[in-house]
């Protein structure tokens, strides 16, 4: 059989199959990811915070508001055993052990949400100040760079028996200079634009132990690492990643922390992502943490926009507009987005020690703030993966559009992210069955 009949054959046989469904199925593949760190939201919940939408309305199911706002994945916090934190940390919200982040994370899946899950490998808060070694992992015979692949698979396997499998992990929160302090702790040089080699192998090693795990008990799950550097030093930010490429640690997507009031102004975010795709063109690029206060002032920088409403509505305007621009970036996600102390008694059911004051309710109102309505904003012109001809939908049309393709037939301008669909690189039939089971449901 002739090369040409092959694939004239298999055209045949996967445009009938998709036809035969077209009508059945109504498939959506985003391409962009937008929601918030809502690792609270259990807790809140249980105390009986009064969540409302912007007009006032008492909102019953909060996951579902939010998905109705066009947010369409959650993350979710996990400390190793944040009973041993110290009082402060409690009172500022670590209480995220395993047994709750598997109810949280399957009420998450269940309301039809992607579920990122962030790994803090401590007991309680990591970040660039602190990454203290959980006390499991002091109390076994194996090193932390080894234990934290075993740690890894248990919790994996413990939340996919609950229904509450990840489509996003990262491996580690706020990472720029190591964590499992002292042993995988990473230093920068004097002029803070490299790094030393101290601790470099024991880090990477944990890493790569880390997402072998992943790929072991969620191989669909794609693998973030998160830094914090990318707007105030994009060059120490680089080097950390290409010491990532140069010790073939495994991951998928580069996960980076901005806030306004601590990194300053939405063009120094601007310039390190470009940084970032310059260096990098094969990753795709989150921003796992983000947001501004409406109210109070916060951090020690001047964010350029005033502690209002419109303040804070007008600076995710403007941050979405900005990274839009950036096509690697596709995520987008709100630090503590349903922090929200209205109607509770201070002194028995308040949640935290103290307000935050950047989230996106109203700690004295209730209320869902006008930049939470904005977030939708960051899909806009998102690609759909299969959507061959660009029209909005993956059909059978998009399947005929592949064959042409590879046959070298099509006179269509198509972009090659819309149709490598299994992201391989190459486009060849496993696209095509790739776009039937897209059109399938499946």
């Amino acid at each position: 059989m002739s090369k040409m009949n092959r694939f004239i054959q298999i055209k045949g046989w996967v445009i009938g199959m998709s036809l035969f469904h077209l009508f059945t199925f109504s498939p959506l593949h985003a391409q962009k990811y937008v929601g918030g760190d809502i690792s609270l939201l259990s807790t809140y919940e249980e105390h009986g915070a009064n969540y409302m939408d912007k007009d006032g309305k008492k909102i019953t199911d909060l996951l579902a508001f939010l998905k109705e706002q066009g947010l369409n994945t959650m993350r979710v916090r996990l400390f190793v055993d944040p009973s041993k934190a110290s009082t402060e940390a409690k009172g500022q919200g670590v209480r995220q052990d395993l047994e709750y982040v598997k109810k949280l994370g399957k009420k998450i899946k269940d309301a039809g949400l992607n579920f990122m899950l962030d790994f803090h490998y401590s007991d309680t808060w990591a970040d660039p100040g602190q990454q203290t070694l959980p006390q499991e992992f002091m109390m076994v015979n194996t090193p932390a760079f080894e234990y934290i692949y075993t740690y890894t698979k248990v919790s994996l396997e413990a939340l996919v028996a609950a229904g509450a499998t990840p489509d996003f992990i990262q491996t580690g929160n706020e990472i720029s200079f190591g964590m499992l302090w002292d042993g995988c702790k990473v230093s920068a040089n004097s002029e803070w634009n490299a790094y030393l080699d101290t601790n470099w192998d024991s880090f990477s090693t944990a890493l790569k132990n880390a997402a072998r795990a992943c790929r072991e008990v969620c191989p669909e799950a794609k693998i973030i690492l998160h830094t914090e550097q990318c707007a105030n030093n994009p060059t120490l930010d680089v080097a950390f990643f290409k010491r990532i490429k140069d010790n073939e640690v495994d991951y998928d997507i580069i996960g980076t922390s901005y806030y306004p009031y601590y990194k300053g102004p939405i063009s120094n975010l601007d310039k390190g992502l470009t940084q970032l795709e310059d260096n990098f063109p094969d990753k795709q690029i989150m921003i796992v943490e983000t947001g501004c206060g409406y109210h109070y002032k916060m951090g020690n920088k001047e964010t350029g926009y005033p502690l209002t409403y419109e303040g804070q509505r007008q600076f995710t305007a403007d941050l979405i507009t900005m990274l839009n621009k950036h096509q690697h970036v596709n995520g987008l996600f709100w630090w503590f987005l349903e922090a929200n102390e209205y109607g509770l008694d201070w002194s028995t059911k308040r949640v935290t020690d103290g307000w935050y004051n950047a989230s996106l309710f109203d700690n004295e109102t209730g209320r869902a703030l006008p930049a939470l309505y904005e977030l939708k904003n960051f899909r806009s012109g998102e690609t759909l993966v299969g959507d061959v001809n660009g029209n909005g939908i993956v059909d059978a049309e998009d399947i005929t559009d592949t064959v042409d393709y590879i046959m070298g037939l099509s006179a269509k301008d198509i972009k090659k992210e819309t149709i490598d669909v299994n992201n391989d690189g190459i486009v060849n039939v496993a696209d095509i069955v790739a776009i039937s089971d897209i059109i399938l449901g499946s």
